[in-house]
């Protein structure tokens, strides 16, 4: 009902075409809603979450068999990191858009509750930034998607637990066995009681080649976590 009052007041605009938001207390139209790329829910790899054309049944893609298999037991992503959806996601990363957050919990919300057993989540933790990016953004992202998934799952989300160190490279100039070794030994867990025999979720924005959650996972697992499960808004398919 609030939404709906404050829309009437001051009229949405969606994020994609620009005309009048429909859908109350959202910045996508239902129109647009449909150019949304999301990933199916079935048909998924069933560790790293990759849906592959065709598949109707859950399989292990060869990037999940082996010895760089990621160190993460489930992942779960919303939409493929293209068209629309990619342009918004940019514009919410690095160009302050906040506004979209509730659009995208929505999405990454879904694709959890598909995948996951969301019951048995303990605890949610957002993936960190390093002070660099979080100085230069002046807010984290991925913090603001687990706190939705939090509120939404009533856990507890907790920003003391993962933690950035050293100064690995950009990530998106690396290619997959690069980007392997850059986040080896980059994230370090505090406060391990929090995570202590627990299934826990690490939320972050994108996942291409799942390094820098299979580094959380390693970590995690190390610090005593019993599970570690991922949730992405988006997945970028790498080659």
């Amino acid at each position: 009902m609030i939404d709906s009052l404050l829309d009437a007041i001051w009229p949405r605009r969606c994020a994609v075409c620009g005309r009048p938001a429909d859908r109350p207390g959202r910045h996508v139209c239902s129109e647009c809603l449909m150019r949304i790329p999301f990933i199916p829910a079935k048909g998924c790899c069933a560790v790293c979450g990759r849906d592959v054309e065709g598949q109707s049944e859950e399989f292990l893609c060869e990037d999940c068999i082996g010895p760089n298999a990621p160190r993460f037991d489930r992942a779960a992503s919303a939409v493929r990191f293209e068209g629309v959806a990619r342009e918004m996601l940019l514009g919410y990363k690095f160009n302050s858009r906040l506004y979209l957050r509730a659009d995208f919990a929505d999405w990454i919300e879904g694709a959890v509750r598909a995948r996951l057993d969301t019951a048995a989540i303990d605890v949610v933790l957002p993936m960190p930034l390093t002070t660099f990016h979080r100085m230069d953004r002046g807010y984290n992202q991925s913090g603001y998607l687990a706190d939705e998934l939090g509120r939404r799952f009533e856990r507890k989300v907790r920003n003391d637990v993962l933690k950035r160190v050293g100064r690995p490279s950009r990530q998106a100039e690396l290619h997959e066995d690069e980007r392997r070794e850059n986040v080896k030994g980059t994230i370090a867990v505090v406060n391990a009681q929090y995570v202590c025999g627990r299934t826990v979720l690490v939320v972050d924005d994108v996942m291409t080649t799942g390094s820098t959650l299979s580094e959380c996972a390693k970590v995690l697992k190390e610090a005593g976590a019993g599970r570690v499960w991922c949730a992405t808004l988006a997945r970028s398919l790498h080659t």
